[in-house]
Order: structure tokens, then C-alpha cells, then sequence
């Protein structure tokens, strides 16, 4: 079995006040997430069609900031045939994509401000200067402004009541990973394997918080599959967080 098929997973329902939060990650054997400043080199062509696959059922892709500026941000399937599952599903059209700021310093070039063919949100700290959330506006884009305290709550509160979703797919960083874990908010962790090594005892892996957790408050996961690829060397795992 080359590869599993992403496009066929169930998701359970969401709770009442968030979507149901799957992360999507790429990384080394020895649990690194970037090489020279991105995660280029780390999966397959395969393991890119996977994270489209799960695109398939997701309401909202976020990303981080710094993901954004560093490779991108879109919500875009790149295939028609998995455009014509996603609509056999009953989603309409593509995700809508999301990012979210503390400075509001974002690359306003990028296809997640210039492309038409998906909406797109971003979420944006109280007291980021005022001229920047003015830039982003300019760009047609909607911005929300979240609270500076539980933050990640309520952008996920937004998400669930204004734009109905009931499945997010966060695609990183691994900061952003690291708040939705902290508070509870990560229902399942998809994780690809690529046969390498990168070293580096700066080298990000794929959750980063300030505060490590502690034997009492880290998480605990169930192994819902794990599927070999002999041709490319990956591991594709499943992983559902207990609650």
C-alpha cells in the first residue's frame, strides 16, 4: 500500500463552540520540521497530495504568520478530481483560508491577499498598528480582531459561529500548534515521516511552546493508523488526541 486515501476519512462532529482541529505536519526521523528556514525537502510529492486530501474536508486552513511569509498560505486543492470529492461531500467551492498575526506584518503580495478563487480571513491581535490592519483591509480581505486574552478561543469561536465551520485543519507553525494544544483545542495530529536527518539543536519541530508541558499536562495520543510507503520511505500516521 503505497499511501493511504485522506479523501475517505470520517471526522467526528464538532463541539458546540470550536470546529473539530486536525494538525497537519511533515517531519524528519529525528523530529524536525524545517531545513534551511523551510519544510522544502522533508515530504514527498506524495505526502503534498496528502495534506491536499485532508483540504477535501476541512471548512478552514489556517496557518501561522510566519508560515505565511516563509512558504505561503492557500486553500487551494490543486486538482480538479479532488474538487469534484470535496463537492460529492456536500463542502461548497474551496476552505476558507486563514492566518493569524500579532503584528500584522504580513506579506501582502501573496496569493492568500491577491487570489480570487478562495475567500480568505485574517485574524488579528488588539493593538497591532493601526496602518497595517488598514493595509490588509485595503486588500479585500476580511480581518477579525481577537482579544488579547484567549486569543486562539476565540478565533475558533469565530470560526465555528460565523462561518459554521465544523472541521479546521492548521498546517502550522509549530507555535500556533503549540496554543491550540495548550488549550485543548487539538482533536487529531496527522503526521508524515520523511526519511531524514537534520540535526540542529535550534531546529523547530512540530510544536513549540514557550513553556514545555509537564508529565501531568502533556498530551496523550491514540495511533489511529500508520502506513508505511516503501517507495518513498515515509510513515503516514493518524494520531487522535484523548480527552
Amino acid at each position: 500500500m503505497p499511501k493511504p486515501d485522506y479523501t475517505v476519512l470520517e471526522f467526528p462532529p464538532p463541539p458546540d463552540d470550536r470546529p473539530y482541529v486536525i494538525v497537519n505536519m511533515v517531519m524528519s526521523v529525528d523530529g524536525k520540521i524545517v531545513v534551511e528556514g523551510t519544510e522544502q525537502g522533508l515530504g514527498s510529492k506524495v505526502d503534498q497530495r496528502l495534506m491536499r486530501e485532508l483540504r477535501v474536508h476541512a471548512d478552514v486552513v489556517l496557518n501561522g504568520a510566519n508560515t505565511l511569509r516563509v512558504s505561503g498560505s492557500s486553500s487551494r486543492l490543486g486538482d480538479p478530481l479532488l474538487e469534484q470529492v470535496r463537492a460529492a461531500r456536500g463542502k461548497p467551492g474551496l476552505p476558507i483560508a486563514a492566518t493569524i498575526t500579532a503584528t500584522a506584518d504580513l506579506p501582502l503580495d501573496r496569493i492568500f491577499f491577491t487570489a480570487s478563487d478562495f475567500d480568505a480571513v485574517v485574524y488579528v491581535a488588539r493593538g497591532a498598528p493601526a496602518r497595517r490592519v488598514e493595509a490588509i483591509r485595503a486588500t479585500g480581505r476580511q480581518v477579525v480582531i481577537l482579544p488579547k486574552r484567549d486569543d486562539l478561543r476565540a478565533m475558533l469561536r469565530h470560526m465555528r459561529a460565523e462561518f459554521g465551520a465544523g472541521l479546521l485543519l492548521c498546517e502550522g507553525g509549530p507555535t500556533l500548534n503549540a496554543g491550540l494544544f495548550a488549550i485543548g483545542a487539538v482533536d487529531e495530529l496527522f503526521i508524515t515521516v520523511g526519511p531524514r536527518i537534520v540535526a540542529g539543536r535550534e531546529s523547530l519541530t512540530p510544536v513549540e511552546g514557550e513553556r514545555p508541558f509537564t508529565r501531568r499536562t502533556m498530551k496523550h495520543l491514540d495511533l489511529l493508523s500508520a502506513v508505511p510507503n516503501e517507495q518513498t520511505g515515509e510513515l503516514y500516521c493518524r494520531y487522535r488526541v484523548r480527552s
